[in-house]
């Protein structure tokens, strides 16, 4: 699973996600890639899901590269807690994400092996994904 090894401070706060991606927004690796069409919170956990899915389904063949890191510290009180006492402890670690960003970018296998290897790893997202072409890219 994906997180940092350190981190400066254990909570963080919520943050508002507005606008779209200004950065990550285009292929700088691979001639494919998944881009999102919304905003969300995207786990470690959802991350490392889609790279198994996508590994599996391009046998191991070409190169994968993922362009998030999920290094904002998520919290959540146990169940049945009463309001106040501070913030819950840390449950785990997600990435911002908003429309635009790259999540994960291909090489090295054909056109078909790539757009379902990536459409298989964008069914394990949370969020709505485009599937993406370089623009210089020849078969």
């Amino acid at each position: 699973m994906l997180q940092p090894k350190r981190s400066k401070y254990r909570r963080a706060q919520k943050g508002k996600m507005k606008g779209n991606a200004q950065r990550g927004n285009q292929l700088a690796f691979g001639s494919f890639g998944i881009k999102t069409l919304e905003q969300s919170w995207i786990t470690g956990r959802q991350i490392e899901a889609a790279r198994q899915a996508v590994t599996r389904h391009m046998k191991r063949e070409g190169q994968l590269w993922i362009r998030v890191f999920p290094d904002k510290p998520i919290t959540k009180k146990p169940a049945e807690v009463r309001m106040g006492k501070g913030k819950g402890a840390p449950e785990g670690f997600v990435v911002p994400v908003t429309p635009g960003r790259i999540l994960l970018e291909a090489e090295g296998v054909s056109y078909e092996v790539a757009k379902e290897a990536l459409r298989l790893g964008a069914q394990k997202l949370p969020v709505k994904t485009k599937f993406i072409v370089r623009r210089d890219y020849t078969e």
